[in-house]
């Protein structure tokens, strides 16, 4: 699945494409996303020039003279920069035609990405999400706060897009690692130097994911077709039974909330 550091190296990728350009048509050739693609949204953006790109969490947002588009790559979704007139293939369920004769093009096998157009930032999937994990609203003080007392473990707990948005599984094992906490700690006896290590661990492993264009491990490819590359990098994540980089131990492996979780026990406590 796209997490944050895809999601951030897909509105990179395409941001200088479609900045300033103006939208000549809107093409929805599979409306059966994880919801409804609204059949007047082709015509409320059509003649529209986009603003911005930004990204909320896992969603992007493209600003537009009179609204927004907002798009989420769901489970295998991807966007690709190319040239009009190319033909599309199965999974290709959205084109967005610009006056550059450049085409953003959706590619969604398994059609859990959606699609909206708003007058507004107010949509509902927006309104209870926690700060982004590489802003200072996300801090030890915060986290601190947002822990006491809780008794889901900490891998759970840090995936939790009311809490902070954007750490999926990929990358709460390796801050988990790096931060030196087993992962079925319960959240509320995390102590505050165990925190203090885990913002950082956040951070980083978040920001050296988007330096390298994202981890490619099954569908995800950047808008130029080429893979993400921090996979390389990963320290536990896929290597259950493999030694530790750390301290040369096996690492251990088991399912938490039916999702791969990988650690070590000696280093992490």
């Amino acid at each position: 699945m796209p997490e944050l550091p895809e999601v951030e190296t897909t509105r990179r990728g395409i941001e200088p494409h479609i900045k300033g350009r103006k939208i000549r048509q809107l093409l929805v050739r599979d409306h059966r996303l994880r919801w409804p693609v609204d059949a007047g949204i082709p015509q409320s953006v059509s003649g529209q020039s986009v603003i911005s790109v930004s990204r909320r969490a896992k969603y992007l947002l493209l600003e537009l003279d009179k609204g927004w588009l907002m798009l989420h790559l769901g489970m295998s979704g991807s966007l690709r920069i190319l040239p009009a007139g190319t033909p599309p293939e199965t999974h290709d369920h959205v084109d967005v035609l610009f006056d550059s004769n450049q085409v953003l093009r959706f590619r969604d096998p398994r059609r859990f990405g959606s699609l909206f157009y708003m007058k507004a930032l107010d949509h509902p999937l927006l309104s209870k999400l926690g700060p982004e994990p590489l802003s200072e609203d996300f801090s030890v003080d915060y986290l601190m706060r947002r822990a006491r007392d809780v008794r889901r473990n900490i891998k759970t707990f840090l995936m939790d897009a009311e809490i902070v948005v954007g750490v999926g599984n990929i990358y709460a094992n390796e801050a988990l690692f790096y931060a030196g906490i087993r992962p079925l700690t319960e959240a509320g006896k995390v102590r505050r130097a165990r925190m203090a290590r885990l913002v950082p661990a956040v951070k980083m492993v978040l920001a050296k994911a988007i330096d390298a264009g994202g981890t490619s491990l099954r569908d995800f490819l950047r808008e130029d077709g080429k893979p993400g590359y921090f996979r390389h990098e990963l320290q536990v994540y896929g290597r259950e039974g493999e030694a530790c980089y750390a301290c040369e131990g096996p690492l251990t492996s088991l399912r938490i909330s039916n999702r791969a979780t990988v650690y070590c026990r000696r280093c992490q406590r």
